[in-house]
């Protein structure tokens, strides 16, 4: 048995799944006295360091929420400058992340995006495809609420039952499992419509960080607060104890 000294690794009780949601870029501008998108470029450098973490603690897949469908009510400044960060950030870090063997996916709405927007995520997927070290899910332009609806509109269309099952596998996350473990930055307690359907049985942290100051050890202390948690999905004790389900796996 693990000492209770032993890091998460140790003990072998990693999340498969981690989301985040990336809260405070703005405010970490605003305390700097420097315009808000300085916040969201430093929180591309945190981003990298995260992914960089994951990939050497061996966590399978890492889903970010980079930009909801409710971020088009900030200053036509800031998304404007997110935007042009976006196409930035894809061009600098696409081969970086390929080379280290992540596979890129940008869940979301593109219907109200530019067609070089587009194109820019539709190239990342593509350059990605062939890699597993890690699934990234960049989730752009997307909402809780917007997948499951798309998802039920999908199945109505095709003319499929909606059940639980069937609309899990129409949702926009349908290639990973659902999340483990789902951490906010910033102090704010609340998932703000990120992975509503895929978060029944997910474990939330709240941290006061704000993103671009998050890193590895910030991670780990995350890492360490799931690991202390009794994930029983409904069961009793007893019964989890005799029936641990997989990480990453979606739970009735």
């Amino acid at each position: 048995m693990a000492s209770p000294t032993s890091s998460p690794i140790e003990q072998g009780k990693l999340p498969g799944h981690v989301a985040i949601v990336m809260d405070g870029n703005g405010r970490w501008a605003q305390k700097r006295w420097l315009p808000r998108v300085a916040g969201h470029k430093q929180g591309v450098e945190s981003l990298r360091g995260i992914v960089k973490a994951c990939i050497e603690r061996g966590v399978p897949v890492l889903s970010v929420f980079a930009f909801s469908s409710e971020n088009w009510n900030r200053p036509a400044e800031e998304v404007s400058g997110l935007m042009d960060l976006l196409v930035m950030a894809l061009s600098r870090e696409v081969p970086s992340l390929e080379k280290s063997g992540v596979r890129l996916h940008f869940p979301g709405d593109r219907s109200g995006l530019s067609p070089r927007v587009v194109q820019g995520l539709e190239a990342a997927e593509r350059g990605t495809a062939h890699n597993s070290k890690l699934i990234l899910n960049v989730c752009f332009n997307y909402g809780g609420r917007w997948d499951v609806v798309q998802a039920a509109r999908r199945l109505a269309e095709q003319g499929v039952e909606i059940t639980e099952e069937s609309l899990s596998q129409a949702t926009a996350l349908s290639h990973v499992g659902d999340p483990d473990l789902l951490i906010r930055t910033g102090g704010e307690l609340r998932i703000s419509n990120f992975l509503l359907w895929q978060s029944a049985y997910t474990e939330l942290v709240f941290t006061e960080c704000l993103w671009p100051d998050f890193d590895a050890a910030e991670l780990d202390r995350a890492f360490g607060e799931f690991a202390r948690r009794d994930r029983r999905f409904g069961r009793t004790a007893e019964q989890q104890a005799d029936a641990q389900p997989a990480a990453g796996k979606r739970h009735a």
